[in-house]
């Protein structure tokens, strides 16, 4: 009988090692030791199977020998392990050195010379005075400033350009609307000459209006009209002497 027995037991047990199929363990930070990291992915990557770390840092990952796990977490390197047995792990993870950890500024130290004045820039200077002459950059100004003579100076500004303007239209009239010019046009000699060009001297406003303004057509239209007067319209009245004191 316990012959039986034993020839029994030797049968059972390698079946049951062989039985079985998983590993275990605990993962740990690699700097603190005794700290465990919870959510640990522990990757079989001979069959695919994945769990991930309890609170403690414990796994228990489907596995046999010969396969490659791995393991990863965020702020971790990965790391891989061979199992050559299937005897409980204990694993240590270095964090990785690119991850920024939270830094406490306790105290900080500023450089007095940042605040120096730089010995090679130039003195500030005014770039413009709004009339307080003799002041510096530092100095009070104070006050407001009325500039009361502004409207004056601004109008008189613009009779300047309008007569300037008026002088430019006017010397363009004389210098085209001539005798030579408009007796070739309209073939008038003498008085007539002279009274037509001055009943139709071309306005300055038409002049201004209508650029390039076309001399011919409004000589010849003009003496159109003036075939059309009276030869007393056609003659200008002499101005009227005035009396010697």
């Amino acid at each position: 009988m316990l012959k039986q027995f034993f020839l029994l037991l030797i049968i059972i047990v390698p079946f049951k090692i062989m039985a079985q199929s998983s590993v275990s363990g605990t993962i740990y930070d690699y700097d603190n030791r005794t700290f465990p990291l919870q959510s640990v992915k522990v990757r079989n990557l001979s069959n695919s199977q994945v769990v991930l770390t309890k609170a403690a840092g414990q796994f228990t990952l489907p596995a046999k020998v010969g396969d490659l796990v791995e393991f990863s977490s965020v702020g971790y390197h990965t790391d891989t392990l061979f199992l050559i047995n299937l005897e409980p792990k204990i694993i240590f993870l270095p964090g990785n050195s690119t991850t920024l950890r939270e830094v406490e500024i306790v105290s900080a130290k500023v450089n007095s010379s940042i605040l120096e004045r730089d010995p090679l820039a130039k003195s500030p200077t005014r770039l413009a005075t709004d009339g307080l002459r003799g002041k510096g950059n530092n100095d009070r100004a104070g006050g407001l400033l009325f500039n009361l003579g502004y409207g004056k100076y601004k109008r008189q500004q613009e009779k300047i350009r309008l007569l300037e303007e008026r002088d430019r239209y006017q010397a363009e009239i004389n210098s085209i609307f001539t005798e030579e010019y408009v007796s070739d046009l309209v073939k008038l000699k003498g008085d007539d000459l002279r009274n037509f060009m001055s009943l139709y001297r071309p306005p300055e406003e038409l002049v201004k209006s209508e650029r390039p303004f076309n001399y011919a057509y409004y000589t010849v239209k003009s003496y159109h009209a003036w075939l059309k007067l009276s030869p007393e319209e056609r003659r200008i009245s002499s101005m009227p002497k005035l009396k010697a004191n």
